[in-house]
């Protein structure tokens, strides 16, 4: 039990830096690259069969609920680098979280 709770927080670590650094890096472009190198770097230490797959839909399918909810006024961004209304960085974190959530699935159902 002890070791899935490690494993739990062990795969939220990444997600929890990248949110952890949208305050203190105000270039968009910067964090983008950031997070590519956060999002490569846990693919090296951890790669899982299917996860790439996850953060491709993950990407894809927020890009355009994202899109969606900012044409209805759901949403309203000041950092507006992705096609001029969101953050170029969300998707990225959008999709690694995807591949965060496969994987505390599986980890639960063990």
């Amino acid at each position: 039990m002890l070791q899935k709770a490690i494993a739990i927080l062990l795969n939220l670590v990444p997600i929890a830096l990248m949110i952890g650094l949208i305050p203190f890096v105000h270039d968009d472009y910067l964090l983008t690259v950031i997070y590519v190198v956060i999002v490569g770097f846990s693919f090296i230490v951890r790669m899982e069969k299917k996860d790439f797959l996850a953060f491709m839909f993950g990407f894809i399918v927020m890009i355009i609920s994202e899109f969606f909810f900012i044409q209805t006024g759901v949403e309203i961004f000041v950092r507006n680098t992705l096609f001029g209304i969101m953050p170029l960085w969300l998707p990225l974190l959008w999709a690694y979280a995807f591949v965060a959530i496969k994987r505390e699935i599986k980890l639960l159902e063990t």
